[in-house]
């Protein structure tokens, strides 16, 4: 999903979303390749001594990874509370509306971004669009009567609704919506939630976002911040 991008630039951007992880933070820990070298710069400043924080995590994998660095792993019940969640996308939009679930954890994702005030967003730039919709919108889906579910979220507008081989962490079904151009994402995010079966969408509204940290292929990282818009 990311290989387009060079991998020192993505290193780079994961790293300085990092800088904003404060000593004594409770921190929600997303999922993707980029901010994977988030995670990886927190390890390395816990292990230095120079950061002490808790943290929970967005899918097994990423629980797996911050475990192997050293970071404390709980669970959201347990945490409770975060100061300041980040994660990646796969979309974004002018706006700051992001397309997330390309990993199949936007359930997870929304839940951990909701529970933070502040909510930092990493990814290169190939993942800044003009609008949402080309990668397509993944949608988490319960086992009992995806057809049903499918042909209602075609109803609003899909063209294709397609079913991935792979499940969610949750044991869910997960599937692809595809819209085309989506140029009204707070609209069709509201229709989405109210279809009976869908336990989550990947349509995360400008609203839950600080700012998105961007990497560029030469090297060079930028932020957006939405007080900026």
């Amino acid at each position: 999903m990311d290989t387009e991008m060079p991998a020192p630039a993505k290193e780079a951007a994961g790293r300085a979303a990092a800088r904003y992880v404060k000593s004594g933070m409770r921190v929600g820990l997303g999922t993707g390749s980029t901010v994977h070298w988030t995670i990886v710069e927190l390890g390395e400043r816990c292990s230095a001594g120079d950061l002490r924080i808790v943290c929970t995590a967005t899918s097994m994998r990423t629980e797996d990874l911050a475990s192997s660095m050293g970071l404390e792993v709980m669970t959201p019940d347990e945490i409770g509370a975060l100061d300041l969640a980040i994660d990646g996308a796969d979309e974004v939009d002018p706006q700051l509306n992001l397309t997330k679930g390309g990993g199949g954890a936007h359930t997870r994702e929304k839940l951990i971004a909701q529970m933070a005030p502040r909510f930092v967003v990493v990814v290169d730039e190939t993942k800044l669009v003009d609008a949402l919709g080309p990668f397509g919108t993944p949608i988490e889906v319960l086992d009992f009567a995806p057809g049903v579910v499918a042909r209602r979220v075609q109803a609003l507008g899909a063209g294709t609704v397609t079913e991935r081989e792979a499940r969610s962490d949750n044991g869910n079904l997960l599937m692809d919506a595809h819209f085309g151009t989506i140029s009204d994402p707070a609209l069709l995010a509201g229709e989405l939630s109210r279809i009976p079966g869908i336990v989550e969408h990947g349509l995360f509204l400008a609203d839950m976002v600080e700012r998105v940290v961007i990497a560029h292929g030469d090297g060079s990282v930028r932020e957006i911040t939405r007080s900026e818009l």
